[in-house]
């Protein structure tokens, strides 16, 4: 497999959002936004942590779940406990895949290894560079004959490539059949098919199918809300995505935009507090409600006598 070459680490970057450093990890309440202070920490370093934590789990023996706790720290913040985005998310992923590009194909570090690459090349929308990756990871999974979960999770990275450049409805194809077998491995109530209902509700989205996608969130949404809890990301993104399919469709009513402002003002407030205001996904919802209120406002506004 060929891809592109790797940038060169940089010195030093913000490790997430901002990371208290007198504070246990987790969400911080809202009071304490301004009074935190952003950690600053070299990325060799993390590069390195993550390397030395996982190579202990490995030399000791310290059981499955051990190792997939310390492998978390490739793509998550060991303060915060958010995953990282962006640059950060991209140099981790090129330094996690050179670590264990050596190893045996059959290696399980080996192929978490390039899961962790495709991830890191789109969350810095290097999507060119991502797709040949995720093509090879679906292709390897396949061929060694790992579980159907693993292989539903590939796909379902495919299928987010795939929409990346456009191929909205192979995209979609792919989403409905992730979604299919993830309900039939997992049921309707299982962490992976809330996430996969709302992958596949936004394909429909991109695809302007306002109305598959309303019915499929209305139906998922209180699910994700009762198990998941209303501060869960893929809560937030439901309720988003939901939000979008009222607004947006061409016969919303009045009552379906005020529900979508409301929506999203009560999504926006919950995401900045559990987030924090720099993260990708409250300044996207920030972004739609903005839109939404648009569209209501100018709905509202009475047009002048004598326009028709």
């Amino acid at each position: 497999m060929e891809t592109a070459s790797p940038p060169r680490l940089p010195t030093t970057t913000a490790a997430a959002r901002c990371c208290p450093s007198t504070s246990r990890p987790g969400p911080l309440p809202a009071t304490a936004s301004n009074r935190t202070t952003t950690a600053i920490i070299p990325l060799p370093c993390m590069a390195e942590q993550a390397k030395i934590l996982f190579a202990e789990a490995e030399e000791n023996n310290l059981g499955v779940e051990a190792a997939n706790t310390r492998w978390r720290r490739w793509d998550t913040c060991s303060l915060c406990e958010q995953d990282y985005h962006g640059v950060v998310c991209c140099a981790l992923g090129w330094a996690c895949w050179k670590t264990y590009v050596g190893r045996p194909e059959a290696d399980w570090p080996r192929r978490l290894a390039i899961e962790v690459l495709g991830n890191g090349l789109s969350a810095a929308a290097h999507y060119d560079d991502a797709l040949p990756v995720r093509e090879a990871e679906l292709a390897m999974r396949r061929r060694l004959d790992t579980t159907e979960e693993n292989i539903l999770n590939t796909q379902s990275n495919l299928a987010t490539t795939y929409a990346r450049h456009g191929r909205m409805e192979q995209a979609l194809r792919l989403r409905e059949d992730v979604y299919s077998g993830t309900l039939k491995l997992h049921g309707d109530e299982h962490r992976d098919s809330l996430i996969e209902a709302n992958n596949y509700a936004y394909s429909l989205l991109s695809l302007k199918r306002f109305a598959e996608a309303k019915t499929l969130l209305r139906k998922t949404q209180p699910v994700a809300r009762r198990i998941l809890g209303d501060s869960n990301e893929t809560t937030l993104r439901m309720r988003w995505n939901c939000a979008e399919a009222l607004y947006k469709a061409d016969g919303a009513t009045l009552d379906d935009l005020r529900e979508a402002v409301e929506t999203l003002e009560e999504a926006e407030r919950i995401a900045r507090r559990v987030l924090g205001g720099t993260h990708p996904l409250t300044s996207s919802i920030d972004e739609a409600l903005r839109n939404a209120r648009k569209v209501l406002r100018a709905r509202e506004t009475p047009s002048p006598p004598g326009s028709a």
